[in-house]
């Protein structure tokens, strides 16, 4: 897959999801953890310890080859993607603590996504073919840091243009994850019915998973119902096109892309439904 699309278009397309992330972002948005200290702890501590851990336990029930295992592994690191604050609104989520989550998250996977690919490369003791070399590692911070600041300084001094780019940059964002799906499969499509059948139901309920402890351990925390919505969307929609990114870019290796590329197109429609569920159920409490 060592095309234009890859080298130059998964760069660009991702600056551009984080461009759109920070015109989201404001500096308030990293000091609300005062205001609603809980929700932010027990989502953070679902995305960064407890999902990682559930999906580590998949890729060994389910006996995943170790390129695939990575993959799984790379998706569980990755923060949400900007989807979950529009899915977030569209179903009554506290979308304020979205953006909150997304902002602390990206920062935190900085650290957190290298380190948990890199335990996972080692214990499927790949590191003959798969490396994560220090310089790739600040590339990643690069690509990720520095479109997220430039939003944001856009944002401070035109808040009226990021209002107006708020829609595109989400669409964008959504066809922009479609066509990298649509690519890697046409690139893999002597293998894809394989990795489906290999990771279609790891991804499926790692997914599933994802949303319903993402709702479920905040409620039990006492975490009021608007907030675990949004907590739910933010640990289910990952960014894909960051997995992607790394799994292509840094490490090389299409098949690490695999995982991210398949949960996405579970991704949308169970969020959607769960969504759907949450929301109507919240809507009856209320009447």
């Amino acid at each position: 897959m060592d095309s234009v699309l890859t080298t130059v278009g998964l760069p660009i397309a991702l600056a551009i999801i984080m461009f759109g992330l920070g015109l989201s972002l404001t500096a308030d948005d990293f000091r609300r953890l005062r205001q609603a200290p809980v929700a932010v702890v027990v989502a953070l501590g679902c995305q960064l310890l407890l999902l990682p851990a559930i999906c580590f336990g998949l890729v060994v029930l389910l006996d995943l080859s170790p390129l695939l295992g990575i993959g799984m592994m790379l998706l569980a690191a990755s923060p949400g993607g900007t989807s979950a604050n529009l899915f977030s609104h569209l179903f009554r989520g506290d979308v304020a603590l979205n953006v909150t989550l997304t902002a602390i998250n990206t920062l935190i996977s900085i650290v957190s996504l290298p380190l948990i690919t890199g335990l996972t490369i080692r214990y499927f003791d790949r590191q003959d073919s798969v490396e994560l070399p220090l310089v790739e590692v600040v590339q990643v911070i690069a690509i990720v840091l520095v479109p997220v600041a430039i939003g944001m300084l856009v944002r401070s001094r035109r808040p009226a243009f990021a209002r107006r780019m708020d829609r595109p940059v989400r669409i964008g964002s959504a066809v922009i994850l479609a066509v990298l799906v649509i690519a890697i499969v046409v690139d893999q499509r002597e293998n894809i019915t394989e990795y489906l059948g290999k990771v279609g139901l790891a991804t499926a309920v790692f997914c599933a998973l994802s949303l319903t402890i993402g709702y479920f351990v905040p409620r039990l925390f006492g975490v009021g119902d608007r907030q675990a919505i949004a907590s739910s969307m933010e640990i289910g929609v990952h960014n894909a096109t960051l997995a992607i990114y790394v799994a292509v870019e840094i490490l090389d290796e299409v098949e690490i892309s695999i995982p991210a590329a398949v949960y996405s197109l579970f991704m949308f429609a169970f969020a959607a439904l769960w969504g759907r569920y949450i929301s109507r159920d919240l809507a009856r409490q209320t009447a």
